[in-house]
């Protein structure tokens, strides 16, 4: 039986015990500091948690912890409660939620395992706004736009929508939501688009009161449309690559990239860039134009990884970012129509790409682990005689520096077969006709077969098991090779015969 006493007892007991949790809990800021222990705890405590997900030493963690301690002000009498977890600390509790960096997620009413994923911010405002779009329903978005539209917006988003209850409106809103960083506005005012001398169901685009793109919604028109459509006019039309524009550049939805490498201060520098922009206007839902320049010390990495010298600028060169296969502009006329050609070459698979090859180093076939280089590999990859291992690396990389001992402890153990050969080639340095499919460092062995063959490698990164799959692949392989001589065989047979065939044939036409 609970007595008044013991009643009273627990009562204080929970309340300390919360006190406790709320202080474990506190951060900065009015921030929580969720770890493992009061996770949990604070997802029963509060209807709507925003949890931030981050690395405190990474620039992204550090501008969005900022971010979030300016938004607990305008969030003081709301619902809504804000809270971090630094995954490097409890990385236990990351991998059990899932969670990657940097990853904001709004947890309702105690749910875990349905949280609604929210888009990066650049500001308290975009939290604030997300909250509110998130909560709200497309009548918000009304605007007057002769008060609304000013010339301080990087850019507008207007809807024009003959009935607002609309299978339209509502795509039109989802995109709203999925950008709190964008301005958003519904108008039924026929004044006003009378001025844009446009008909409904249409999007409108404007930076400081100009119309830059019309857009007409069909019933096929996704949010994806939409965000992909706001995402590229959010960009300039060449975007200047520089630290602070990279995120941006590189989450760009369009993935064909069109990279003017020139110097800003050489003398043709506006005939060049006129040239690169009016052509950018013909591809720009296609291909995102970039501008780099050469002359600024911090695009060093960037020159790097294409392998561009300034002395080399200008020039061109076109990338997909799924496949990384680089193209160049073959023409030593940097103009409109050349550019313009490039690109449409490029996007009707005519385009060829290029291929750069470091110099044969010297003697490059006399140390146990052969140095590659782009212009002789498929020669030694692909020797029908012998069973090629290859690593591919990238110099930059620590991952690709940690197993080079082990690449020289394979290479040991084949010292003494002239049927067998280690090799190695600098990925970053040298393109090939093939694709790694996986990250760096790649191996990869190709058997000594007439069919050019390609196995890669994604086991244990130890020696006994290197050695196990060798001789794996060996044993395939020497099945293979019994059907290919025997094939080759009889083709040279078949070839001779019908060779003696037509020369019999030859001498009775003449007799």
């Amino acid at each position: 039986m609970t007595t008044p006493l013991m009643f009273l007892a627990m009562v204080a007991f929970f309340f300390t015990a919360n006190g406790q949790e709320t202080k474990s809990a506190s951060g900065k800021g009015g921030v929580l500091q969720l770890t493992r222990e009061n996770f949990h705890t604070a997802l029963r405590t509060h209807k709507q948690l925003l949890v931030h997900f981050y690395v405190p030493l990474s620039a992204d963690g550090q501008h969005l912890s900022e971010v979030f301690e300016k938004a607990v002000v305008d969030l003081q009498d709301s619902d809504v409660m804000l809270a971090t977890v630094d995954v490097a600390k409890d990385k236990e509790l990351a991998k059990e939620l899932n969670a990657t960096t940097p990853n904001i997620r709004l947890y309702l009413f105690g749910n875990r395992i349905n949280f609604i994923p929210c888009p990066v911010p650049k500001s308290s405002a975009s939290i604030v706004t997300w909250l509110k779009r998130r909560a709200g329903s497309a009548l918000d978005l009304i605007t007057d736009l002769s008060q609304s539209v000013s010339s301080e917006e990087e850019l507008w988003v207007i809807g024009f929508f003959k009935e607002l209850d609309s299978e339209y409106v509502r795509v039109f809103y989802s995109a709203a939501v999925s950008l709190p960083d964008v301005s958003f506005g519904l108008t039924q005012n026929e004044d006003v688009i009378a001025e844009y001398d446009v008909t409904p169901n249409v999007v409108l685009l404007l930076k400081q009161w100009t119309l830059i793109k019309v857009f007409e919604m069909t019933p096929e028109t996704s949010r994806e449309d939409l965000l992909t459509l706001i995402s590229v006019y959010q960009m300039d039309l060449v975007t200047e690559y520089s630290g602070k524009m990279a995120s941006q550049i590189l989450s760009s939805p369009v993935l064909n990239h069109a990279i003017l490498f020139v110097n800003k201060s050489s003398t043709n520098f506006q005939e060049v860039h006129t040239a690169f922009s009016t052509a950018a206007e013909a591809f720009r839902m296609k291909i995102l134009f970039v501008l780099v320049d050469v002359s600024e010390l911090r695009n060093g990495r960037m020159m790097e990884y294409f392998r561009v010298r300034a002395y080399e600028a200008p020039l061109v060169r076109l990338v997909n970012l799924t496949n990384h296969v680089t193209y160049q502009l073959p023409s030593v006329v940097m103009d409109v129509n050349s550019i313009e050609e490039f690109c449409q070459n490029y996007l009707e698979g005519k385009a060829k790409p290029k291929m750069q090859s470091e110099p044969i180093p010297e003697g490059w076939d006399k140390s146990p682990v052969k140095e590659l280089v782009g212009s002789i590999f498929e020669e030694v990859a692909f020797n029908p005689n012998r069973t090629v291992f290859v690593l591919f690396y990238v110099p930059y990389n620590p991952e690709s520096r940690v197993v080079f001992p082990l690449w020289e402890e394979l290479a040991e153990a084949f010292k003494d077969r002239d049927d067998f050969v280690v090799a190695r080639i600098d990925a970053s340095a040298n393109d090939i006709n093939m694709s790694v499919q996986s990250s760096y460092p790649a191996f990869c062995l190709f058997p000594a077969l007439h069919a050019e063959r390609a196995v890669f490698y994604t086991g244990k990164r130890k020696l006994k098991n290197l050695l196990a799959f060798i001789h794996e692949e060996m044993e395939k392989a020497a099945i293979v090779r019994v059907k290919e001589d025997d094939d080759r065989k009889k083709y040279v047979e078949a070839m001779k015969a019908e060779k003696e065939k037509t020369e019999r044939n030859t001498t009775k036409d003449e007799l």
